[in-house]
């Protein structure tokens, strides 16, 4: 460092530091910066910066909510130019969104023209929308013309704008905020004004009150695009309790009767930030991937709100069944996270319980009320002089008008006047104390200044008694002010109506462009457990016919047809499986990389096409075939073998797959392949070699596993595993001659041997193909 500072060429102006250092403090300055005037709202009026300064912005403009509009390029513009040196679109787009009020529970702006939809459409051009504040927002502004907070400069020093918002009402809660900032974020929920404003009530009557107190006036989160919370009570609690936490909320749905038995889902309300473009999206893909297979098509009905219609497969689907479904596998259900991180006094970042929101809230108002009172103290103070020296001028208007009409200088004049006792009657005399001596009792330079600017038709209505009547009335006011200021109960029943003045305005009957935004519109109900249901309990038992090409494209008949029909098929393929199925049954393929992969016979394209690729339906690679396909069977035990003469048994059961890439069951490596999967049945296997060579041994001579390699069923010199079939050995083994006739050899002793032995040349007659079947 020393090295550094002694370097001769560095000039007088440059300082050297570590470069940790120097980042670290520089990172530090960017960083405090995000948090304090980007990111984090102020827990006082619940606004950013750029929040803030549009609405003081549009004061500035006087876009009052019964005046007119304004284009939102000039708003912009201005809040821009005067207060935000940050990108118009930047600003354009936190103004749209105060102005949605499927994104904000009170909006504070009110836009005409286009400013984006639930769907996701962005607004359009700030050219072609116009807006002006909302009643919620002058309610934000009320008092800011009274010394209400502090003003600083803006950012170049040639305007003034707030510190923060008076705030008349708990916005923080009431309209929620988002934001991410360097090492910390902050998301919450709106809540209900009316809810807020009683738990404010609350602890201004009880400062003691316990976080889960406030719970019975406020039990939740209040989303303007409605919805059902289905969060347990203690989550909630626990969540406002700590300031950290989540919301499970869901869409609001009812079923529709279309008569003759036939339904169908209509949802009304879905959950808050979600895009119902999106949504519909994601919903159309579950129908494609056959995720629900119950769910048969998804109509979008919206109009100015929403109607989303779900129509199931079959009547016979219980509708809470099939919304279950959905909420696992869409955004019909979403978690809300909470993370109430605010800005304290502007300054401090803190993650707050509600109470202790509530309670910066309520100071804040308490500082508001003391800051305008004594505002009205001044402007009180300031109007009793004038009517003082009024007065006086009423008492003694033929010498004002004499001084005024011929004295060069008449303001100097007028205070170096001494109006004696005359003076002394527009006081109170009760409280008179005379001049000491030298004095005399003259005007002060505001009470000269008021009777020279008054004009000449207001000597008319100067008359003593209305003079008498306002100093009166102000002066109760002062004194009301000063016992206001003095008790602090007394302040606090003050905001108490105030916030009764609130509810009142924005409570269950307030309205914004004929909607009523006061009334809750989220729920509260129990989740319920979403059981697994079996697919057969989704779905209409249909028979069907299951045909499988040898190029591997799947269909599925309507019905039994005859399994010795011809059917057609692509230019070089033909038939290898035809089986008959139910729509119920869930298929089993097997294929030669040693995978399982379980299909749905009710999601397999119709038969009156080629079907499609099976490879489409499960992610079968392209060098892997097909070893079996086969309705599953539960409960029942399978025998899988390579083609190395490996194998075991597995139950069929674990051999299920739950996604499409399958379950890998048989393990095989080098140039070996998954050869067969028999059922396991009887207590003896038989196997065959591509060298015709047999071998019988017990069945309970194989290990049952879930996955491997398994054991060696037989030995071979050359060539690998043939065919292998379990059976009962006092029943014999049976195979089909080359006549196509049944043949049962029940004489096998000297095939019957141990284990990965060689095995012995097979029986007379046995097929050619060297398969049991």
């Amino acid at each position: 460092m020393s090295d550094l500072l002694d370097d001769p060429d560095m000039t007088p102006d440059e300082v050297a530091e570590p470069l940790r250092r120097a980042i670290g403090e520089r990172y530090l300055t960017y960083a405090l910066s995000t948090i304090m005037h980007r990111a984090l709202p102020d827990a006082r009026d619940g606004l950013k910066p750029v929040h803030r300064r549009i609405l003081y912005a549009m004061r500035e403009l006087r876009l009052g909510s019964t005046g007119g509009f304004r284009k939102s390029a000039k708003i912009s513009g201005d809040v821009m130019g005067n207060y935000h040196p940050h990108g118009d679109a930047a600003i354009y787009d936190a103004m749209a969104r105060l102005a949605q009020d499927f994104a904000v529970r009170y909006p504070l702006v009110d836009g005409q023209g286009n400013f984006g939809n639930i769907d996701g459409d962005n607004p359009a051009a700030s050219r072609y929308t116009e807006a002006r504040m909302t009643a919620v927002a002058e309610a934000m502004l009320e008092g800011l013309a009274e010394n209400a907070v502090d003003f600083r400069d803006n950012y170049d020093g040639t305007l003034t704008e707030p510190v923060v918002l008076p705030a008349a009402f708990p916005n923080l809660l009431a309209n929620g905020s988002s934001g991410i900032a360097v090492g910390m974020a902050t998301n919450i929920p709106p809540h209900n004004i009316a809810e807020l404003i009683d738990a404010c009530l609350h602890l201004i009557k009880t400062p003691d009150a316990r976080d889960d107190t406030l719970l019975n006036y406020v039990p939740g989160p209040d989303f303007p695009t409605g919805g059902v919370i289905v969060e347990p009570a203690e989550n909630i609690a626990q969540a406002y309790r700590t300031g950290r936490g989540s919301f499970r909320l869901r869409c609001r749905w009812e079923t529709e009767d279309l008569g003759r038995g036939q339904w169908q889902i209509v949802v009304t309300e879905i959950p808050y930030q979600v895009q119902k473009s999106r949504l519909i999206e994601k919903l159309a893909e579950v129908i494609q991937t056959k995720k629900v297979p119950v769910l048969a098509d998804i109509r979008d009905e919206s109009a100015d709100d929403v109607r989303i219609i779900l129509e199931p497969r079959s009547k016979n689907v219980d509708p809470e069944m099939l919304m279950g479904m959905l909420y696992r596998n869409s955004d019909l259900e979403v978690r809300f996270s909470l993370n109430m991180n605010v800005l304290i006094d502007g300054l401090t970042p803190k993650v707050c319980s509600m109470k202790e929101v509530l309670r910066a809230f309520l100071d804040f108002r308490r500082e508001v009320l003391e800051r305008r009172s004594r505002h009205r103290m001044e402007k009180i103070d300031h109007r009793l002089e004038v009517l003082e020296g009024l007065i006086v001028a009423f008492l003694n208007l033929d010498r004002v008008i004499d001084i005024i009409r011929y004295d060069d200088e008449p303001k100097p004049a007028l205070m170096r006047e001494d109006w004696g006792r005359e003076f002394v009657r527009a006081r109170d005399e009760a409280d008179y104390v005379p001049p000491a001596p030298g004095d005399h009792e003259g005007l002060s330079d505001v009470q000269a200044e008021a009777i020279l600017n008054m004009r000449l038709r207001a000597l008319r209505r100067l008359e003593e008694m209305a003079l008498l009547a306002e100093r009166d009335a102000l002066m109760e006011e002062r004194a009301g002010l000063e016992d206001l200021l003095e008790d602090v109960g007394l302040q606090w029943a003050a905001i108490a109506d105030q916030l009764r003045e609130v509810k009142a305005t924005f409570g269950k009957g307030y309205t914004l462009d004929g909607r009523n935004v006061g009334a809750r519109r989220t729920t509260f109900a129990e989740a319920g457990e979403i059981e697994e249901v079996p697919l057969e309990a989704m779905i209409d038992r249909e028979p069907i016919t299951v045909v499988c090409s040898q190029m591997g494209w799947i269909r599925a008949m309507s019905g039994h047809v005859d399994l010795a029909r011809e059917l057609k098929f692509k230019d070089g393929d033909g038939p290898r499986f035809m089986f008959h199925a139910e729509t119920t049954d869930r298929l089993l393929v097997f294929g030669s990389n040693g995978r399982f992969y379980t299909l749905s016979a009710a999601a397999l394209p119709g038969g009156r096409g080629m079907g499609e690729p099976l490879r489409l339906m499960v992610d079968l690679p392209n060098e892997a075939e097909i070893v079996d396909l086969f309705i599953h069977v539960p409960g029942r035990k399978l025998l899988v073998a390579s083609s190395a003469g490996d194998g075991f048994i597995v139950p069929e059961d674990e051999v299920l797959a739950q996604t499409r890439a399958g379950k890998q069951v048989l393990n095989v490596r080098g140039e070996a392949q998954a050869r067969l999967c028999r059922p396991a049945t009887g207590d003896h296997v038989a196997v065959v070699g591509e060298n015709r060579k047999v071998l019988i041994f017990p069945l309970e001579d194989l290990p049952e596993m879930g996955r491997g390699k398994g054991v060696r069923l037989q030995k071979y010199k050359d060539g690998g595993l043939s065919d292998a079939i379990t059976f009962t050995l006092e029943e014999g083994l049976s195979w089909h001659d080359p006549a196509g006739r049944t043949r049962t050899e029940t004489a096998l002793a000297e095939w019957v041997g141990k284990r990965a032995s060689a095995g012995r040349m097979a029986p007379r007659g046995f097929p050619r193909d060297n398969r049991f079947t």
